[in-house]
């Protein structure tokens, strides 16, 4: 399986952004995509998950209510639409899929938050 994610940048306070991950290869083997971020200094930190089997969603307390993590038709890409975002959201966002032979990670994504 790879992964490549897109969609990062940088926005002000109070705007949005969608970060796109991609998979390829054998996709089959994926049981859950998840979204980490890793700012400066800071532990890497899952954002939110989505399994395949259902579609069942988990968030972080800090982005519950901004942030929604779906998969596309094709059931290959997964999408986390950022709203409201904050400085605080600022990190190097990462999509990692686990696959029956364990984690696989994308290279990352900036996203940076102006105050």
């Amino acid at each position: 399986v790879q992964l490549v994610e897109s969609g990062g940048g940088l926005v002000q306070a109070g705007d949005s952004l969608r970060l796109s991950c991609v998979a390829s290869g054998s996709t089959f083997s994926i049981d859950a995509m998840n979204w980490y971020r890793q700012a400066p200094g800071n532990e890497r930190e899952l954002v939110a998950g989505i399994t395949t089997g259902n579609d069942r969603t988990n968030y972080a307390d800090s982005v519950k209510g901004r942030f929604t993590i779906s998969r596309g038709n094709t059931k290959n890409t997964m999408y986390l639409q950022m709203n409201s975002l904050k400085p605080e959201d600022t990190a190097v966002y990462r999509c990692n899929a686990r696959t029956w032979e364990g984690d696989v990670w994308g290279q990352g994504t900036q996203v940076t938050v102006s105050s």
